[in-house]
């Protein structure tokens, strides 16, 4: 860069320089708008417009460990220290899903969409058009639990449209949701919420040799640190620290020999079923999603019932306990049911039923209870036909759906569609109609005798106290009878739709059990058993089998993930004090320019940069390495021949790299410290941009033995970098990780150590540009 009166010209343009209450951990701007998300040291997320206005402040309650951001900008992932992660609307931050694919915390997440459309065998554009709308309304949203507080489920608010747009796919490119926890699991979901495969690198065959494509090697008390999924979604890119072992290697092989190597190493793994399938995955992603929120209607819908049947039922028991408590104090050894009987029957009323009616419920107290117990069985009723039957039907239908999807075996049997396995889950969501139905009949015939019995009271409590009662409802006397025999002491409705572990069956004679396996003969239902379980049961059941169909798809996906390559980049001390957190790195893919755009051939190009920690390499300190091409081209390399290349930076004297980030155009942006920086902060920093295309790749030709570095073939070609011949901006603090660059917006934010956060503008105005070109 050209001097002016001894000191650089500035090319970053500095937005702002404001402090902030909190030190920053992670930061991610926004890939389609002006907003940066941010988390603190004590896991606050927070959201920043570029003019640095605050739209909002969430709290998940637990650790926060990483940050993604959808591809289109509308939601943010968050994965948790529990292995939790958690879906956010950008425009209010409101919880949108909640997933739990992992056990450990997620050090890592990455979320890419398909770069190209949809197309079928014969290359025409083709989008997936979900046909439930066709024959259904909007799907329901679960009922609102009495006494829930806005948030508190995993689902929001029923007013928000958030929710259905996350579900609704039809339109919306293929996209993946990658995570890496601290035990070595990468788990992949299908537009964020659809679970569709799981791999650990610890059970990786590793290939070591295209010599010899049975030696393979594993790594052990291995940690993730970075993944990566191409544009194309054909390749993974995992950077990771651990220890690798030998293997099923043939001793005879002299060629080919890994030690305990424990360093820092970068995977390749084959996810080209990503692309192969992405149509029969968005199909299948689209249907299997919008039942698995459905389900959580009905399961919501079964604990609102439960809950608000159970309030009422209280009440009731509360209200008569005291009749039984009047019968062992008058020193009688008769039932309520008897005493009721005995006064249905024109007997002369006991003196503790006489007390109970007229002084201790009353008319006043009869209401109350009729109020409470019919009233929240409308209530139930309501809650049936508005959300749980919908919910119901809708799962049918998209059961079928599935079912129809995997009768087409040339294409959805690659992926694990099992047609049985369907078939059980699609008859088992109609048995859960046939449950609701059956439901509705109960509950409408409990409430009819409550109803009736508390007519009866009204007007026994009229004739005890000499009051008219000509104008109350009538009453009837048989249903009265059954209700005292068969109800009062027990509760049908509570348990049909209770969610409890108890195998609990309903009585049914072998009559009635014959009766529906004669209907097998008319195309009845195969599980002749569904009279005995309950609803709740019966929703347990299709859930069941609804997640043993799906196992199949998400083990036939994991399967075929595989390691495609190792690349040793540079050694670690055992045990290091360097931890994932310490080392800067970055992964990006660019497209080619002169790529054919041959899906899964060489239309990207990976590009992996990290910090080589002093430790490795104790004669070449303070450097960056960089390398590209790791896996382009896989028919290339069985070959033998390999596109990979590498350089070695080296960081200008008196500076130390504190983080980096791959940039657009092929640019890596480094954030670097004065090494003589004051334990107060109080010390100066830098930014610098490096253009990565002009830097002099050296070509590392393939090779056998894995027990050398890959960095050591660079040695002897390491690249000075200059402060004056790159594009450097001077930061007046000292700074601290994250670097937070936008690609598509060309802005970067630094944060200081002493709580500040500073915004710079990367990219020059054309005419400032054209202008320097000049001079």
């Amino acid at each position: 860069m050209e001097s002016d009166e001894g000191e650089n010209v500035i090319p970053f343009q500095l937005q702002f320089d404001k402090p902030i209450p909190f030190q920053i951990k992670i930061a991610e701007w926004n890939p389609e708008k002006d907003l940066l998300a941010m988390v603190t040291e004590d896991s606050k997320i927070l959201l920043h417009r570029f003019n640095w206005q605050r739209l909002w402040t969430i709290s998940p309650g637990r650790p926060v460990t990483s940050l993604c951001w959808r591809p289109d900008g509308k939601a943010i992932a968050v994965g948790l220290e529990d292995g939790t992660i958690e879906l956010h609307d950008v425009e209010n931050g409101k919880l949108l899903r909640s997933l739990k694919p992992h056990t450990v915390a997620v050090v890592c997440l990455n979320w890419e969409e398909d770069g190209q459309a949809n197309t079928d065998d014969i290359g025409n554009v083709s989008v997936y058009e979900d046909r439930t709308s066709r024959f259904f309304p909007p799907a329901p949203r679960a009922p609102k639990m009495p006494g829930l507080v806005a948030g508190d489920s995993s689902f929001m608010d029923d007013g928000e449209d958030s929710l259905a747009d996350l579900s609704n796919t039809s339109f919306r490119k293929f996209n993946i949701l990658c995570s890496g926890d601290r035990d070595g699991s990468i788990c992949f979901s299908i537009f964020g919420i659809f679970q569709i495969g799981k791999i650990n690198i610890h059970e990786l065959s590793i290939p070591v040799s295209h010599l010899d494509e049975h030696a393979s090697c594993k790594l052990f008390n291995a940690t993730i640190s970075k993944v990566a999924l191409s544009k194309d979604l054909c390749r993974l890119v995992v950077m990771c620290t651990g220890e690798l072992r030998d293997c099923d290697i043939d001793p005879r092989e002299e060629k080919i020999s890994v030690q305990e190597l424990h360093g820092l190493h970068c995977l390749a793994m084959d996810t080209s079923i990503f692309w192969k399938r992405k149509y029969e995955l968005h199909q299948v992603a689209q249907q299997a999603s919008n039942i698995e929120n459905l389900t959580e209607v009905v399961r919501e819908s079964l604990s609102v019932m439960s809950k608000q049947w159970a309030d009422a039922m209280k009440t009731f028991h509360d209200k008569f306990h005291s009749l039984s408590t009047l019968i062992i104090d008058n020193g009688l050894e008769s039932s309520p049911q008897e005493e009721f009987l005995s006064l249905l029957g024109g007997a002369r009323i006991s003196p503790a039923l006489n007390q109970f009616l007229v002084n201790t419920l009353g008319e006043v107290g009869v209401k109350r209870v009729l109020k409470s117990v019919c009233g929240t069985g409308k209530e139930l009723q309501l809650v049936v036909l508005e959300h749980l039957q919908p919910a119901a039907e809708i799962i049918g239908f998209r059961m079928g759906e599935l079912r129809g999807l995997s009768r087409w075996r040339a294409r959805y049997q690659g992926i694990g569609l099992d047609e049985m396995l369907l078939n059980e889950a699609t008859e088992n969501a109609g048995l859960l109609l046939v449950q609701v139905q059956r439901f509705m009949m109960v509950l409408s015939s409990v409430i009819q005798q409550f109803l009736n019995f508390f007519n009866w009271l009204l007007k026994s409590i009229k004739y005890l106290m000499q009051e008219p009662n000509d104008q109350l409802l009538p009453y009837n006397s048989e249903l009265l009878v059954v209700f005292l025999k068969f109800l009062y002491d027990q509760d049908p409705v509570k348990d049909l739709v209770e969610l409890s572990e108890a195998d609990d069956d309903i009585e049914i004679d072998l009559k009635s059990i014959e009766r529906v396996k004669e209907l097998l003969q008319f195309g009845g239902f195969s599980d002749c058993d569904f009279l005995r379980r309950t609803l709740a049961k019966e929703f347990q059941h299709m859930e069941s089998s609804f997640k043993t169909a799906l196992q199949m798809p998400f083990t036939t996906i994991s399967r075929k993930i595989s390691c495609m390559k190792l690349l040793l980049l540079c050694p670690l001390q055992l045990p290091t004090t360097q931890t994932r957190t310490t080392i800067p790195m970055s992964l990006s893919f660019y497209k080619n320019e002169l790529s054919d755009d041959t899906p899964c051939q060489s239309g990207y190009t990976d590009y992996i940069s990290f910090q080589v920690p002093d430790e490795a390499f104790p004669d070449i300190p303070n450097c960056i390495g960089i390398a590209k091409g790791f896996k382009q081209n896989a028919n290339k390399e069985k070959n033998g021949y390999t596109c990979l290349e590498a350089v070695l930076l080296s960081v200008p004297n008196g500076y130390h790299c504190v983080d980096l980030s791959l940039y657009k155009d092929k640019q890596l942006v480094l954030l670097l410290n004065t090494t003589s920086a004051s334990p107060e902060g109080s010390g100066e920093a830098c930014m610098m941009v490096v253009q990565i295309g002009d830097l002099p790749f050296i070509s590392i030709s393939g090779s056998s033995c894995l027990n050398q570095w890959e960095i050591d073939n660079l040695k002897g070609s390491i690249v000075y970098l200059q402060m004056e011949d790159e594009k450097v901006r001077k930061v007046p603090h000292s700074t601290i990780a994250p670097l937070a660059v936008s690609a598509s917006r060309g802005v970067a934010c630094v944060f200081a150590e002493r709580r500040r956060a500073l915004v710079y503008i990367l990219e020059e105005d054309e005419d400032e540009e054209e202008a320097s070109e000049d001079k």
